[in-house]
């Protein structure tokens, strides 16, 4: 069957015409897009680096954080390694100097300790405690209860608050 309408042509010229235009714009539109996704695909990977980046400072500030975490806990103990040295410098026969200078540097080390949540743990006169104290013998005592701490071999120590070490105790018969 063939078309004799003489405007036939007209409108196929007319529909070819909005095809192509329809055509021109869907390619405007996916060329509109492909450069929309090139766009977000190099923000994606400038994220991804950042992050990587990121990662990468965070991992090496953290290994510099362990690695120097004693710094100050140190710094504080130089004084006593100070202190200790020039103990062992002194070659007099004086065992009361001696024994002074020790135990103010005995006192500087334990001050250290406390500043960095160090506490001991000296239960003389105390109930025997199973959590913070280490029974190893027990002894006739007649000044004190049954159960009770009468001598402490060693003594224990927490560390804000958390047993670091038992003490080491001797406590009264029955």
């Amino acid at each position: 069957m063939q078309n004799n309408d003489p405007q036939a042509p007209a409108v196929d010229a007319a529909a070819d015409a909005a095809v192509a235009a329809d055509i021109d714009a869907l390619r405007a539109r996916v060329a509109e897009l492909e450069a929309g996704n090139a766009e977000l695909r190099d923000a994606v990977l400038r994220e991804k680096a950042d992050i990587e980046n990121q990662r990468r400072r965070l991992h090496r500030d953290l290994e510099q954080a362990r690695r120097f975490a004693n710094e100050k806990l140190l710094s504080e103990l130089l004084p006593v390694f100070d202190g200790l040295e020039s103990g062992l410098a002194v070659e007099t026969a004086d065992v009361a100097a001696m024994r002074e200078g020790l135990s103010l540097t005995l006192k500087a080390l334990l001050k250290v300790g406390e500043n960095h949540g160090l506490a001991q743990v000296n239960p003389i006169g105390q109930p025997l405690d199973p959590e913070r104290h280490h029974a190893v013998s027990m002894v006739a005592a007649a000044d004190a209860a049954p159960g009770t701490v009468v001598s402490v071999l060693q003594k224990g120590y927490l560390l804000n608050e958390r047993l670091l070490r038992p003490a080491l105790v001797s406590v009264a018969q029955e």
